[in-house]
């Protein structure tokens, strides 16, 4: 097997509920997602590369073998870090205690991230004093996360870090981890049952049921197959890597340009012209027509490309995968509708994109 660039794990293990059964090539480097219904596996999987679970198998991480048929390392072995749902900080111990309990336990030579860089970068100056009670929980929580990057960790392992948190503290919480995906040289293997969460932050995903993988793949093309899964669920769609080139001061909108065209987002004040922005475009609110019909209210109309047409995955829905560009696009239709349009594979229509439906 080869123990190159990349993250190989192949467990095997036995429960009552499920049997885990995975054998995965992941990327070196970014984030890549662990998605499914709980229950699915996720968690146990990140145990046993963590070395909490016992499980045959094999991991390597970036060239270095971790655990094979000969050898196992022990938890407290493996160069890695790993961030509980429940933050687990000391409570007797300020936040700047909290943080240089684990970094002075490192040689000085062989920290790779700095006091001062782990601070800066999850926004704690002003939390350093403070006790973990005087804390909230996406503060807590943003502490958790520093004081496991200052371990200087080869692999950081996330089990649903967010879960525990109400939606504000996620709102809080987010922006701090899109900005790690962003500087990180270590490669995040990220639990989550929240395709919101995953949409922001991961760059590969792995969706998983009853203990085995059932898509995995780079997140844009993987979310925006028909056959995945999870591509009925609610909040089903895919992600729009975009650039924003326009704002409309007079009725607070951006231009968001992607590869394929445009379309018209609501203006947030940290949209600034020239930011690279992910766009999840629910497949529920895409619907499509056979020309261009300017006069209603949905403000973004795009020409594409029929690809494939997957019907009756539930009864009277129907999911078509289209193409504008370079970019795919998913859109839910109840059957009637596609068999009054007679859509078919490389017919050439109109998507129509609620603005308001965007979410960035």
């Amino acid at each position: 097997m080869n123990q190159g660039k990349g993250i190989l794990a192949r467990f095997q293990c036995g429960f009552e509920s499920f049997q885990l059964d995975v054998d995965l090539q992941l990327p070196g480097q970014g984030v890549t997602a662990l998605f499914g219904h709980s229950g699915c596996g996720k968690t146990t999987l990140l145990r046993c590369m963590a070395g909490l679970q016992k499980a045959e198998g094999y991991l390597s991480v970036n060239g270095e073998c971790w655990q094979d048929g000969h050898r196992r390392l022990a938890v407290h072995q493996r160069p890695l870090a790993y961030v509980f749902q429940e933050t687990s900080l000391f409570p007797h111990l300020s936040v700047h205690r909290n943080l240089t309990y684990g970094y002075h336990r490192i040689p000085s030579d062989q920290r790779k991230i700095g006091f001062d860089q782990a601070v800066d970068w999850l926004g704690l100056s002003h939390l350093l004093p403070r006790m973990p009670a005087k804390l909230s929980g996406g503060e807590r929580q943003r502490v958790a996360i520093a004081r496991a990057l200052l371990t200087s960790p080869r692999l950081l392992l996330m089990d649903e870090p967010l879960s525990a948190l109400d939606r504000h503290s996620k709102q809080d919480i987010l922006p701090y981890l899109e900005s790690l995906h962003h500087t990180l040289d270590i490669p995040v293997v990220y639990v989550s049952h929240a395709v919101s969460e995953v949409a922001r932050l991961a760059d590969h995903v792995v969706m998983m049921d009853s203990g085995r993988v059932v898509a995995e793949g780079p997140l844009q093309e993987t979310l925006a197959r028909t056959d995945q899964p999870f591509a009925l669920e609610e909040d089903a769609g895919v992600i729009v890597n975009a650039v924003i080139g326009e704002r409309d001061a007079q009725w607070h909108l951006c231009r968001a340009d992607f590869e394929g065209g445009s379309f018209w987002v609501r203006d947030e004040p940290e949209l600034m012209t020239g930011r690279d922005v992910r766009l999840q475009i629910l497949a529920r609110d895409v619907s499509i027509a056979l020309a261009p019909n300017h006069e209603q209210s949905i403000q973004n109309l795009l020409p594409a490309r029929v690809e494939q047409i997957a019907s009756e995955q539930s009864p009277g829905t129907t999911l078509v995968r289209l193409q504008s560009g370079d970019t795919p696009f998913l859109a839910r239709l109840t059957s009637r509708a596609a068999h009054q349009l007679q859509l078919a594979p490389d017919m050439e229509v109109w998507l129509q994109i609620k603005t308001v439906a965007i979410v960035d």
